[in-house]
């Protein structure tokens, strides 16, 4: 059965093969793997399924142009990004229709993530004008040095399924304004978002002349089968992955064999802290945003709501009418605010661990359930507030990725920072509060690689994306997302 919830005229336009080096094929097996839309399990299209020498050959491919590649002029890569970005931007209401179909998110979520996409490869276009390098006299005053930033080389860049065209643009658009060719395995659950982006790449490097290999797509039912090939082969320079701390470990372990370069956007556990003085209306406002973005399905996710004593059950009940206002249903119908979990085994992790929390003693604000008035038959939950939750329960210490807010209670702001920091992740933080003097306290204190104050959303193009701890290594998006594929060389004159 094919799903009707992608327009036909969208469905015609997805390239469903391989991209390598400039052309798109089948599988050299000739295997394919179903996508499907996660609201109503139905199949959108089939798409060819990669293996080892498909992965391999778009390796050649992107080797084979690198020399050519990181010799145009930054003018010209920057001319094209600005072309890539301009028609992504025409193309809004098509690649919404796409992240929409194979991820669930809600379309007004969609057009929302395009146009943050669309800001990345925009940002890059700026930047790859703009890669510095140093001249100055030795403090000895015998030699002149020079520092000067070349391109890495060929990058593998591994991508997430819960922000398919944001997720790739973070990668793809700093990687070509620097000079590096690419190999982009998308994820299993949303490749077609990918190969749409890599189609309209792809499309601009043939019209201006420009090598059309250095861009390649190789989606895949196996990630290893791809990913331990292209890691131990010498002409791989550089891995960039966003996905979970699990794997992310296993990729690590692979690029230590060849010391490759790596960059890890890697799981959370947000905090998310409202103190007695917090305008508390603003902080439920942001609550929302911070937790309910894809049905929560985001690793930025407030996953830990700590509020302080005086404010906690006026910000609870007020979070949870918020929560009661919100429409779940499928993305693509008019006034859904909800979308569906990506598969089954989301639904059910969520279910286990708000079971879990009940059963300990936390109450059920609302949700803590399935909606059983969905005729869709697709992987939804309903929006959950748990209140008297422990700080042991798994729905605290572990990363929800679901759709359920869980309220602890601290008294002072040392406890606070003591829960806060009480994980093994260190991505982002949010803290509501008027003392400006304690939102200095926090960014010293916290262990977070980003900080929202009053706000429930940190994401943005130009400022550097990444976390601490077992959250990640480098940073992606502002200046320090293109540093992630250039490597100095200095020169004593």
């Amino acid at each position: 059965m094919t799903s009707t919830t992608l327009p036909a005229a969208v469905a015609e336009r997805v390239p469903t093969g391989l991209l390598v080096d400039g052309t798109w094929r089948p599988a050299s097996s000739g295997a394919t793997f179903a996508v499907t839309d996660p609201a109503t399990t139905d199949t959108i299209l089939e798409v060819a399924d990669a293996g080892p020498d498909d992965a391999l050959a778009a390796l050649d491919s992107a080797d084979r142009s690198w020399a050519e590649w990181r010799a145009v002029a930054p003018r010209e890569r920057s001319e094209l990004l600005r072309a890539v970005y301009e028609a992504l931007v025409a193309r809004t209401d098509d690649v919404a229709a796409l992240v929409t179909a194979e991820g669930g998110k809600p379309l007004a979520e969609s057009r929302a993530e395009v146009a943050y996409a669309a800001d990345y490869v925009r940002w890059y276009a700026e930047q790859a004008v703009r890669i510095s390098g140093l001249t100055r006299k030795a403090p000895s005053g015998a030699n002149h040095q020079l520092v000067l930033r070349r391109p890495v080389g060929p990058a593998l860049l591994i991508t997430p399924w819960n922000f398919p065209i944001a997720m790739i643009t973070r990668k793809v658009a700093p990687a070509l304004a620097a000079g590096c060719p690419v190999v982009i395995k998308p994820a299993q659950l949303t490749p077609l978002t990918t190969s749409f982006f890599a189609e309209i790449v792809r499309a601009e490097l043939e019209a201006r002349g420009l090598p059309t290999g250095v861009i390649n797509v190789v989606p895949s039912s196996s990630a290893r089968a791809l990913t331990e090939p292209l890691l131990a082969d010498p002409r791989l320079r550089k891995l960039s992955f966003t996905g979970s701390t699990e794997v992310g470990r296993t990729l690590l372990a692979g690029a230590a064999q060849r010391v490759l370069r790596t960059s890890m956007e890697l799981g959370g556990n947000a905090p998310f802290l409202v103190f007695d003085d917090a305008d508390v209306a603003a902080a439920v406002e942001g609550a929302v945003t911070a937790k309910m973005r894809n049905s929560g399905q985001t690793c930025v996710a407030a996953n830990r709501f700590l509020v302080q004593q005086g404010v906690a059950e006026e910000f609870t009940a007020a979070l949870t009418e918020a929560f009661d206002r919100l429409v779940v249903g499928h993305g693509a119908h008019e006034g859904t605010t909800v979308g569906p979990l990506i598969e089954k085994a989301a639904v059910d992790r969520v279910e286990e661990v708000v079971t879990a929390a009940v059963d300990g003693g936390a109450h059920v604000r609302t949700g803590g359930s399935r909606p059983d008035d969905l005729p869709l038959g697709g992987h939804f939950y309903s929006p959950t507030v748990l209140s008297g939750v422990s700080p042991d329960d798994r729905v605290v210490t572990e990363e929800v990725f679901g759709p359920v807010a869980s309220v602890l209670t601290f008294g002072d702001e040392a406890e606070a920072v003591e829960l806060a920091n009480g994980t093994d992740f260190g991505l982002v933080a949010y803290a509501f509060t008027r003392d400006v003097g304690r939102v200095m306290r926090l960014a010293e204190q916290v262990e977070a690689g980003m900080l929202g104050v009053n706000r429930g959303l940190v994401s943005d193009a130009s400022a550097p994306f990444g976390g601490v701890k077992q959250s990640g290594l480098g940073r992606e998006g502002g200046e320090a997302g293109i540093e992630e594929y250039l490597e100095s060389t200095y020169v004593s004159l």
